[in-house]
């Protein structure tokens, strides 16, 4: 049993005892496709000798966030786990780091960067969010540390956030191998291009956990993380064509580690996961099965991803996207399919029949975006439907010797049996929306309300050259969980307004002022001050 109640430090990095010699040996695989092309790619005549401290920026913010209950939800989600729920907290917070951009007309570049904040009134005393160095090779690109990663296919401003990979809870420590911006492919004539990445690293919220539990609720330690994505686009912006598909899919995992689950004894279960290069394969590949399992086996770990889908019109004044986020948790909700053919009596674990459920096609995130070219006061619209309160159905029901009817319902998006869910330091590592179990009061790390529907409109423009503004509106209707349903529907909304105010030298001022109102996360009003000053070594 681990103790508990040990100060937290956001990077436990000598906790973090990842077999790097297998990750990299699975990132090489990767690293093989993606650098193989049949173009030449071409340096400037003369681009001089690489300096690698050449280019450096430094940044240096200060905030305060000052609240009459817990912090509204958008004065404190979407911000890489920067947050904090009490009513006063705040930071300090400096930054290092040169982009890999410096040496663009290189075949290789370097990069490195290091984020540290002094908070008051968080779950740390001290905050590592980014640490972290990378290296490019032609298109590809290596990056070994904690490093904040954008959101695909969505406006990162705007948006509500992604339901799988989102950019709500702090950055895991991690190898990570990608093709970040899409790449031509050779044979296309300019219609294909793709991009993506493979990673794999480790969880950093151990003593958090602990704390949070006081180690008597569902907790793991020495989790493991894995995460892989691919987008393809379909159009030619070199011939003037407007339009344009692009297709992804991101999955990701937790796995290994120990989890601990309370037995009505008062004990603890320990769980140990599978790690070591058979655990990466099986997160890599979804397989296996999760300590403990029997009869029924499942795929190995917490294994979540989405379908994405996003239409573009680029015209001289204005663009537009439609976009979609299809969330699943198994191979039922990925698919809409599962296998219910089984026998009977003696034959109840054979497949006799080509029979099939069909799931319906429910739980959906929809958005559209807009954007002015040439807007001053209004500059990009986003409006988002999500619904998520089917999740398979109600009913879920393993085949046995006497009813061969298997249906695979009761999926519990963001919660796992046996980790503590989709979270990240009590932050879900996607969508804020999901009720993040940062906001719990009882002792347990796990999503109270992901089953939802909910409307969600940003805006923000440009008024003068100095000002920019954006306004968060959202709209939410709960029902709880299918094993802790609420006793009636609930509701939630939040706003928020910010204004940002440049002045000479890098120098900025933001404020904002936000709200929420409804039973979900509870009535909250608070103020934020944020002060920057950014520049160039």
């Amino acid at each position: 049993m681990p103790v508990c109640g040990i100060n937290n430090v956001i990077l436990q990095y000598k906790n973090v005892n990842v077999n790097m010699r297998s990750i990299f040996a699975i990132c090489l695989l990767f690293a093989a496709g993606m650098t193989a092309r049949s173009q030449t790619w071409t340096d400037y005549d003369n681009p001089g000798k690489l300096n690698p401290v050449h280019g450096l920026r430094y940044g240096l913010e200060m905030q305060g966030s000052f609240s009459n209950n817990k912090t509204p939800l958008w004065l404190n989600a979407n911000k890489y786990g920067l947050s904090s729920l009490e009513s006063n907290n705040g930071y300090v917070r400096g930054m290092v780091m040169r982009d890999l951009a410096q040496d663009s007309i290189r075949r290789w570049g370097i990069g490195y960067g290091v984020d540290v904040a002094v908070p008051v009134n968080y779950t740390s005393n001290v905050v590592v969010q980014q640490a972290y160095a990378e290296l490019r090779w032609l298109y590809g690109v290596l990056t070994v540390g904690s490093k904040q990663q954008p959101m695909e296919l969505k406006n990162n401003v705007l948006s509500s956030g992604s339901q799988t990979l989102g950019i709500n809870a702090r950055p895991v420590p991690q190898v990570r191998l990608a093709l970040p911006d899409y790449w031509v492919l050779p044979f296309s004539h300019g219609w294909l291009r793709v991009k993506g990445h493979i990673a794999y690293g480790k969880m950093t919220d151990d003593n958090w956990q602990h704390e949070v539990t006081d180690c008597k609720s569902k907790y793991a330690d020495d989790v493991l993380y894995h995460s892989k994505a691919g987008y393809i686009k379909i159009g030619n912006e070199d011939r003037f064509m407007p339009w344009s598909l692009e297709l992804g899919l991101e999955m990701a995992a937790m796995f290994g580690g120990t989890a601990y689950r309370p037995q009505k004894d008062g004990t603890m279960l320990a769980l140990k996961g599978e790690g070591g290069l058979k655990g990466m394969w099986h997160a890599f590949i979804p397989g296996g099965a999760d300590a403990g399992e029997t009869l029924y086996k499942n795929i190995a770990g917490n294994q979540v991803g989405s379908w994405l889908m996003r239409v573009n019109y680029d015209g001289d004044r204005w663009r537009l996207g439609i976009y979609a986020d299809k969330y699943f948790e198994d191979h039922s909700a990925m698919f809409l399919l599962d296998y219910d053919g089984y026998g009977k009596g003696d034959e109840w674990q054979q497949k006799k029949k080509s029979k099939f459920i069909l799931y319906d096609l429910k739980d959906m995130m929809l958005g559209a975006e807009v954007n002015l070219k040439y807007g001053t006061w209004l500059r990009d619209i986003v409006f988002e439907y999500i619904y998520t309160k089917y999740q398979s159905g109600p009913v879920y029901h393993d085949h046995t010797p006497s009813i061969s009817d298997h249906i695979g319902g009761i999926d519990n998006y963001y919660n796992h049996y046996v980790y503590t869910g989709w979270q990240h330091w009590g932050q879900v590592i996607g969508n804020p929306l999901y009720r993040s179990p940062i906001y719990n009061d009882d002792g347990t790390i796990s999503v109270k309300n992901s089953r939802f529907m909910a409307f969600h409109l940003g805006i923000d423009g440009r008024p003068t050259e100095n000002l920019s503004y954006r306004l968060l509106g959202t709209w939410q209707e709960g029902l709880g969980t299918y094993a802790m349903p609420y006793t009636k529907k609930q509701y939630n909304v939040s706003f928020l307004a910010e204004a940002t105010y440049s002045f000479r030298h890098n120098w900025k001022v933001t404020g904002a002022y936000a709200m929420d109102f409804g039973h979900i996360l509870g009535n909250n009003a608070g103020f934020q001050l944020t002060i920057s000053k950014s520049g160039w070594f």
